[in-house]
């Protein structure tokens, strides 16, 4: 299953990712298995062992992180800060630039994990929205308003 705007999954991960107090491995591996594509499920890699070893470890944050840079490596940690009792994560695109030009992708949780996890799948989002064909789109069917007619004039 991938992610792509509008569909049913994206957004029931997303609202999961906001109920849910705490990270915990199942929640973890729904993510991994619904929004991961480049973590491949039967060659491992280096990168993916590293992953794997934060979420045997409970290291959710490190997990979480980890999965940013494997899965979105055009996007970077802009901010994490901790206020009023919730952490706020931005991933950017373009980090150098000021707050006020940048475009980037926010998200607030208790948890800092679930702030890094819901910022990963917001930004996961946008980037497929972005993704566009080198070959326009045409529609597969036509219109059931539209009815060829024969116009020749035959006198």
């Amino acid at each position: 299953m991938s992610l792509f705007p509008g569909l049913p999954e994206s957004r029931d991960l997303s609202d999961r990712l906001r109920e849910a107090p705490v990270v915990t491995s199942e929640l973890l591996s729904d993510i991994i298995s619904e929004a991961c594509w480049r973590f491949p499920p039967v060659h491992r890699t280096e990168r993916t062992a590293r992953i794997e070893g934060f979420i045997k470890s409970d290291a959710w944050t490190d997990a979480a992180l980890a999965l940013v840079e494997l899965e979105l490596p055009q996007w970077k940690v802009r901010r994490i800060v901790y206020d009023a009792g919730e952490w706020c994560c931005a991933l950017s695109r373009q980090r150098e630039l000021p707050d006020w030009l940048d475009q980037s992708v926010e998200a607030r949780h208790a948890d800092l994990a679930l702030a890094i996890l819901s910022t990963f799948i917001d930004a996961q989002r946008i980037g497929r929205a972005l993704v566009k064909a080198s070959v326009p789109a045409v529609a597969r069917a036509a219109d059931p308003i539209y009815t060829p007619l024969a116009c020749d004039n035959f006198v």
